[in-house]
């Protein structure tokens, strides 16, 4: 059993009983996939006392939680935990039941196959990126209610990728002959970003090499998370926010 949803932003209460029941038909052997801003790893240097609260309970619980990276990670710390092998593919363990799925893996999940890619472009940047040492800048960006980040604090180079991970995912998608189940990420590909938001967001780096791999790939269907909206934008992709829904449920809205 595999359930997919979107960004949670270390907001972990669309997982409790009441808002998804289902899971306590549910074992450690099935599964739940973050597309991305996950964002249980957060806090700045060390894990805090509410993120270990949050990550123990989500580890607690009767499914195994599988996420992809967004643009809303701590990525000092996220690439931190120790990288494990695991079904197939390269994770970081979080928790024994809490695994981030790297960048350009593919994995076999529940006999089905997956290629996985994290992170995106930050939309919320428009007046820049300041340094941690520029703290009247800071006070005043924040006074006047200015979209900006701070870098290694809120805001990571890594949001997108390095080469080296683009060309292990191109890798990896070889050995596979191009031919998967699906495909998760966070963004997706220009074409599919450029449908959704009317040429709002531009593409990047990122969405044209997630555009390359959706005119190379074979698959079923493909989850990404990034744009607050729950929408089936055509027969493969499929955005989602909040809502969780079976992987090979068809009728979704």
């Amino acid at each position: 059993m595999i359930y997919i949803t979107g960004d949670t932003h270390s907001d972990f209460s669309r997982f409790n009983e009441d808002n998804f029941p289902i899971q306590t038909e549910m074992t450690k052997d099935d599964y739940v996939i973050i597309c991305g801003d996950f964002g249980g790893v957060w806090t700045f240097e060390e894990e805090s006392s509410r993120e270990k609260e949050m990550l123990d309970w989500l580890d607690s619980r009767n499914f195994t939680t599988l996420f992809v990276d967004g643009n809303h990670e701590n990525y000092t710390r996220l690439y931190s935990y120790p990288v494990q092998e695991w079904n197939g593919g390269k994770v970081h363990k979080i928790r024994d039941s809490v695994l981030h799925l790297m960048r350009g893996e593919v994995f076999d999940i529940d006999n089905k196959k997956f290629f996985v890619f994290g992170g995106a472009r930050s939309h919320d940047i428009q007046d820049g990126i300041l340094n941690l040492d520029e703290e009247e800048r800071i006070y005043e960006y924040r006074k006047r209610g200015a979209f900006f980040r701070i870098r290694d604090f809120s805001w990571w180079d890594l949001e997108l990728p390095t080469k080296e991970e683009m060309e292990n995912g191109i890798r990896n998608l070889e050995k596979a002959d191009y031919k998967v189940d699906y495909i998760i990420s966070h963004c997706c590909p220009t074409n599919i970003q450029s449908l959704l938001s009317g040429g709002r967001y531009k593409k990047d780096s990122l969405t044209d090499y997630l555009q390359e791999i959706s005119e190379k790939c074979t698959f079923k269907k493909w989850y990404f998370g990034h744009y607050h909206n729950n929408k089936k934008v055509n027969s493969e992709f499929v955005l989602l926010y909040k809502d969780i829904i079976p992987i090979e449920y068809e009728s979704i809205f």
